[in-house]
């Protein structure tokens, strides 16, 4: 089972969606998937229609040694998902007393290791939490995601410092993948952002970049995958291709990258966007999915 965390240091950035729509992506390619939901919040689970307050959750999982199997729930897309509910803020307070508080997830992971191919880890907004790092020590990626908005590439290097800093703290190795999201091509500002992100992160970086769409919001209500509800819609296409790189590129052996890395590419002038005499939106030359 591969394990992959989504993480950033901020909320809004599109996290939660880009677990549910990748794993419903890379179920509907035949994989086994389970998301689990690391947010006290428990968005994930709530965007994929399920009840944290109907049995037991993650927080039973880690705290009262139940088994992972006992928690599972089947979700829409085929998915299979170990929720969460406002009782797993409790985890923070306790694991203060805890001899190894950042193995316990890791630990519960095993059990179902066989069981999926894929477990996808949606992490709360607070990177530097006990949650996050159980995250972190029971993944081989961290998927770093990024709004492609204000500020998102200074962000994304403070995000990187974070995780090297806990990473080192907690003796954990794992690889660097940077995931750009609510992408809107029709603004210069984000185009000449996504260059710069590719210029400074350069292999860490997926192809696929998500944009925005009104269909994530309407998937999101219903409580569904994107695919399940418009299995022809262009943000259905940029997780399945997100999918396909996740499951091609072997993300076990992928790019490490560390802020001080970051930190030493030299910057780059954004090559242009479209050719010269080319309308605006014209062919692109940065993996943007048409």
């Amino acid at each position: 089972m591969r394990v992959l965390s989504l993480v950033n240091q901020k909320g809004g950035c599109g996290k939660t969606t880009a677990a549910i729509n990748l794993g419903g992506a890379l179920t509907a390619q035949g994989e086994r998937c389970l998301i689990v939901d690391l947010d006290p919040q428990a968005h994930a689970t709530l965007g994929l229609g399920c009840d944290g307050d109907a049995g037991p959750t993650l927080r039973d999982v880690l705290l009262d040694d139940l088994s992972p199997r006992r928690a599972l729930v089947e979700a829409p897309g085929d998915l299979v998902l170990l929720p969460a509910s406002a009782e797993l803020a409790e985890f923070e307070e306790v694991s203060e007393r805890q001899l190894h508080p950042t193995q316990v997830l890791r630990e519960a992971l095993r059990e179902v290791a066989n069981d999926f191919d894929y477990a996808l880890l949606d992490c709360p907004a607070r990177a530097d939490s006990i949650l996050t790092a159980n995250a972190l020590a029971a993944s081989s990626v961290c998927l770093l995601v990024v709004e492609a908005g204000a500020f998102a590439l200074q962000g994304a290097v403070r995000a990187l410092r974070l995780f090297d800093a806990m990473g080192e703290r907690q003796d954990s190795r794992f690889d660097l993948r940077i995931l750009g999201t609510m992408f809107d091509r029709r603004t210069r500002f984000a185009r000449e952002l996504l260059v710069a992100l590719q210029a400074r992160f350069g292999e860490s970086m997926f192809d696929t970049v998500i944009r925005q769409s009104v269909r994530l919001r309407e998937a999101a209500a219903h409580g569904v995958p994107v695919n399940v509800l418009d299995r022809g819609s262009r943000a259905a296409s940029d997780f399945q291709a997100l999918a396909g790189e996740v499951r091609s590129i072997g993300l076990e052996e992928g790019v490490e990258l560390s802020a001080e890395a970051a930190y030493e590419v030299p910057h780059e002038t954004p090559a242009p966007l479209t050719p010269p005499g080319s309308p605006a939106g014209g062919p692109w030359s940065v993996g943007v999915p048409r």
